[in-house]
């Protein structure tokens, strides 16, 4: 005989929407758990500004990595992660542990054929959109460089070695001139050995 699934309903509401309840996903959630013939082991709310940490929801992926957990439903993607990166980073821990997933708006249900097979264009998409931005920063990078410009980490030792031996001469000293260009010592040290 199969075993009744056992399932967690997650809802999160910011507090700075007025007029949200979580109840109103809570209702849909539990519907879709007796129509599924779901065992509700618990219920996550969040109840929280946008942007804070989520309690509930870690409380809940604990218990996914317990292995206490056969389903998790949600009433949107958007109440669950705030990014597609982060949807889809949960939702391949989940295949990994066997927990299927499910969002009542979306429709979206990976226990079915249909459902996984959205999530795998979901997650194409996002890799399709990740190399996307990485081939414009590569170019824009590549365009600075050829416009002279620096790209990435500010260089410490951008100091001209005439410029470090004014700092000497007005602070009195390799060390003071070092503090006051906001370089070490080396660095300092070697711009002073450069020709002039």
């Amino acid at each position: 005989m199969a075993r009744t699934p056992r399932a967690a309903l997650y809802a999160r509401v910011s507090t700075s929407d007025k007029g949200q309840d979580p109840e109103l996903q809570l209702e849909d959630l539990r519907a879709l758990a007796r129509a599924r013939g779901w065992e509700v082991r618990a219920e996550f709310v969040d109840l929280l500004p946008a942007g804070d940490e989520r309690p509930e929801l870690e409380r809940m992926l604990a218990d996914v990595r317990r292995g206490r957990l056969d389903v998790v439903a949600v009433w949107r993607f958007d109440r669950f992660a705030r990014s597609t990166v982060g949807l889809l980073s949960a939702l391949e821990d989940f295949r990994v542990r066997g927990v299927d997933f499910v969002s009542h708006q979306e429709a979206v249900d990976t226990s079915t054929p249909a459902g996984k097979l959205l999530f795998t264009m979901i997650a194409g998409m996002a890799e399709f959109e990740k190399a996307l931005i990485q081939e414009r920063v590569r170019a824009g990078v590549a365009k600075a460089r050829r416009d002279g410009k620096h790209c990435g980490r500010p260089r410490r030792g951008d100091v001209s070695a005439a410029e470090c031996r004014a700092a000497v001469e007005r602070e009195g000293g390799v060390k003071p001139a070092a503090r006051a260009l906001r370089l070490p010592v080396s660095t300092l040290r070697r711009r002073l050995a450069e020709p002039t």
